[in-house]
């Protein structure tokens, strides 16, 4: 009887130890706080306009026949030529941008508030916060390429039609499964693409400065592009980022070469594991009293 007496009810034990939320619940807050910012849907706004803009010069210009490139010449005969050239134009700078935008902002907007205090003094492990930080950031990527995807493949589609199409190695391929390797094609982009949000996260931990971390980020992406352009630097051009940009070119060809995209995999790694490792590292040694 004594030692039931001494026992604490149920319900006292559970205010006294709160349970500590999963990794998925703090990835929801995150996804909510995107959610309610501006520069959310700034980033959606460019990764969708740009597709609008492109077919409705190619609709009043009219210029078919193009010879630089073998889906720019089908653009008038398969509304698919439509992404596939969008995310040869948009790879390059304005999806790494657009997650430039929110990776960049993820940690440092919480600093620049005052609300990172808030979150680390809660029943919630630094790791969970900034793995959900991460998860965030990243799921914003996914987002803005495959908004820009769909609305390139609308957009082409409504103008010039849901019609077979030819790959990089000249095969025509019907529209349903063009349009399977539209968004397979994405999807490899989304390698080199999460690395440049990975190398965001960690200079929006590191920086404690929206604008400093996606400038950053944005400039070491630019600085890359120059790097690649350098003749006497010929022998590291494989291992540059922008250069796995282009990895998704294998999936459009018959057979499929995978030998780019298992290429980008590892030297994305290379990039990306350290930098969300030393992200981790300094979001962990955050001082709480400071904010």
């Amino acid at each position: 009887m004594s030692a039931v007496a001494a026992s604490p009810p149920a319900g006292v034990q559970a205010r006294a130890h709160p349970r500590r939320p999963s990794t998925l619940t703090v990835w929801r807050w995150e996804l909510r706080k995107l959610a309610a910012q501006k520069r959310t849907y700034l980033g959606f706004v460019l990764a969708s306009i740009m597709p609008v803009i492109f077919v409705v010069v190619e609709n009043i210009h009219q210029r078919g026949g193009h010879r630089d490139n073998i889906f720019a010449a089908q653009i008038t005969q398969s509304g698919l030529a439509t992404p596939v050239l969008m995310l040869l134009f948009l790879s390059v700078f304005m999806l790494p941008l657009v997650a430039s935008l929110v990776a960049g902002d993820i940690v440092a907007n919480e600093d620049g508030n005052g609300t990172l205090k808030t979150i680390l003094t809660r029943s919630v492990d630094r790791g969970q916060v900034f793995a959900a930080k991460a998860l965030a950031a990243m799921t914003y990527a996914v987002a803005a390429v495959f908004l820009s995807a769909a609305v390139a493949t609308v957009a082409g589609v409504a103008s010039w039609g849901f019609n077979s199409i030819r790959t990089f190695s000249g095969t025509v391929v019907s529209a349903p499964e063009g349009l399977l390797l539209v968004f397979a094609a994405n999807a490899c982009y989304l390698i080199p693409l999460l690395t440049v949000t990975s190398i965001g996260v960690l200079l929006s931990t590191a920086t404690r400065n929206s604008a400093a971390a996606v400038v950053g980020t944005v400039g070491f992406v630019i600085m890359l592009l120059i790097i690649g352009q350098i003749p006497g630097l010929a022998g590291i051009h494989p291992y540059l980022l922008n250069e796995q940009f282009e990895n998704w070119h294998g999936l459009l060809r018959t057979p499929t070469d995978w030998a780019p995209i298992a290429h980008s995999a590892w030297v994305c790694a290379l990039y990306a594991v350290p930098a969300l490792l030393g992200g981790y590292l300094v979001f962990l040694r955050r001082d709480v009293a400071g904010g």
